[in-house]
């Protein structure tokens, strides 16, 4: 079985894919390949390089983040040029790790750990949908804590995800993340027990 865990910012989605993967469950995480993919000799890195020119990278050849940052975030267009080269290395690399999960562990339940997953439109290639869901109010309070950001910043960032009520309405299974870690890591043991995977 193949899900897609998603939520919004801030909503703990790391802390239950933790406690999946304690359990047995295999996860490819978006982020993490989302890294992996524009490491040196890469071909999405070599090809950002020849689109934003020889400027977004290090000396060692790695990419300087802020550099590219400056050039994207300001212009869209720009942004969806970055995009149309990492989103698909992304999604070929993720589909290459759940694919040998697969061989290793034909009944074991694999996990694709994917922020934007709605926002991407990806939530019909798997065959269930978690959302780890906190109310908006919730979000706001933890991204300030967590990086040190005003409230209006915290909204602006949220505000750029979908609302996380709409994919708690969309989702397989909602895990309640608003309460204390024991009562969240018993919603994830209900779901193991639910699906057999215990």
């Amino acid at each position: 079985m193949i899900i897609g865990l998603t939520g919004g910012i801030a909503s703990g989605k790391s802390t239950v894919a933790l406690m999946l993967a304690r359990r047995g469950a295999y996860i490819a995480d978006a982020d993490q390949t989302a890294r992996e993919i524009i490491e040196p000799g890469e071909p999405a890195l070599e090809a950002a390089a020849s689109l934003f020119g020889q400027a977004i990278l290090n000396s060692d050849k790695s990419l300087n983040r802020q550099a590219l940052g400056e050039i994207v975030f300001r212009d869209k267009d720009k942004l969806k040029a970055l995009e149309s080269i990492t989103h698909p290395a992304i999604r070929e690399r993720m589909n290459a790790k759940i694919e040998a999960f697969q061989k290793k562990d034909p009944e074991g339940l694999i996990v694709a750990d994917i922020p934007l997953l709605y926002e991407t439109k990806q939530e019909q290639a798997y065959d269930g949908i978690m959302v780890v869901y906190v109310p908006a109010s919730l979000q706001i309070e933890r991204l300030m804590a967590r990086n040190n950001m005003s409230h209006s910043e915290a909204e602006k960032r949220i505000a750029l995800q979908m609302d996380i009520e709409q994919k708690k309405q969309l989702a397989d299974w909602v895990i309640d993340n608003s309460g204390t870690l024991e009562e969240t890591e018993k919603q994830v043991e209900l779901f193991f027990e639910n699906k057999g995977f215990l």
